[in-house]
């Protein structure tokens, strides 16, 4: 078994959630993209380019980041590059800017279901020959997303654990900064996710913590929701019981919107009841925040007006906050609402605007 925790009683959630749903049904991102799986083997790209790419590239190369303000690897032959090279090639060279915006700067991989060890090693393999950590996010969870436009994830909790393994042996000892399982904890506490699942989730994710901190380069960064949840209270001793303690932190704001100092302040919050654990922040869209007009519950899902946040970088000015990276990555639908793909496929339209908005 992997792991166990204690349970003393789960905490409630009446009072605590305020803001729009956190619930992201989109959280996935590259699950749905079809023709993907031969590429990810190549460690080449986690994303289809959209408006007639075609792998040729037509647009300047696309390079690293400086290391010392942002070691994650930028993936080059990524969804965002493809889409500029294809803007590109028609000659639509404003588009093709904008969309190097989102090109130009690393965003997370997120593993597949199948093949997993194969990929991992892709990935990681491609970002140490650039000398470049990978970041890479797990989010295949039995029962995950509650049914929404993510649901899915590992059929048992054995199949998970192997998947796991695979993810680690293809991490092998090269750097690696892991995010795992987006609103797995979260969904736990507000309901979402029914009580027959709960004591399984818990030590599944611990065990998963415990694996990939095996390898000697890794870093790993539990979900905790995002700024949504005004207090912290409801989630400290489940994310406990999920194994924080041996974990490097934890994960803020993935594949939402709520500001960065808001999602700084819940972080700050919410790390001195977990042992002062430092944490990430996901500023992938939340450059002009959450989307609060209108009565859809669906808020979530594709808002319009978004734009991209704070560039990935290392350098945030507090010990406590690790970095702000784009774990989300922009210009990825979070579901097929207001026009927009399945969830995890390219968006061209939104990519535009996000990055189009972006100050």
């Amino acid at each position: 078994m992997y792991g166990s925790y204690t349970r003393r009683g789960h905490r409630g959630t009446e009072g605590v959630r305020t803001g729009p749903e956190p619930r992201r049904g989109g959280a996935v991102a590259a699950v749905a993209v079809a023709g993907v799986t031969a590429l990810l083997l190549a460690g080449c790209t986690s994303g289809d380019g959209g408006d007639g790419g075609d792998g040729d590239r037509k647009g300047p190369p696309v390079s690293q980041r400086p290391k010392a303000e942002d070691p994650y690897w930028v993936n080059p032959d990524g969804g965002a590059a493809r889409q500029s090279d294809a803007y590109t090639a028609k000659g639509d060279t404003t588009s093709a800017a904008l969309i190097r915006k989102i090109a130009e700067h690393p965003a997370a991989e997120w593993i597949l279901p199948d093949n997993a060890e194969a990929q991992t090693k892709g990935f990681t393999e491609a970002a140490a020959k650039a000398d470049r950590d990978a970041l890479l996010v797990l989010y295949n969870i039995p029962h995950r997303d509650c049914g929404q436009f993510s649901k899915g994830g590992a059929p048992d909790g054995d199949s998970y654990r192997a998947w796991v393994d695979q993810v680690a042996r293809g991490i092998g000892d090269r750097r690696a900064t892991v995010v795992l399982e987006p609103d797995a904890v979260l969904h736990l506490v507000d309901g979402c996710t029914p009580e027959e699942f709960h004591e399984e989730r818990y030590h599944l994710l611990k065990g998963a913590i415990e694996r990939l901190k095996r390898q000697p380069a890794t870093s790993v960064y539990l979900d905790a929701g995002n700024a949504g949840w005004q207090s912290p209270d409801a989630l400290f001793e489940p994310l406990q019981w999920a194994g924080i303690g041996a974990a490097d932190g934890f994960s803020v704001n993935v594949s939402n919107f709520y500001a960065t100092d808001a999602s700084v302040d819940f972080g700050k919050r919410l790390s001195a009841k977990v042992g002062n654990k430092p944490f990430v922040v996901d500023t992938s869209r939340n450059g002009n925040g959450p989307y609060t007009e209108g009565d859809s519950d669906e808020k979530w899902c594709n808002p319009p007006g978004r734009a991209l946040g704070e560039r990935p970088t290392v350098r945030t000015g507090d010990p406590l906050v690790k970095a702000y990276l784009w774990i989300k990555r922009p210009g990825e639908s979070d579901g097929d609402c207001k026009g927009g793909p399945k969830a995890g496929e390219w968006y061209a339209k939104y990519a535009l605007d996000l990055a189009r908005n972006a100050k």
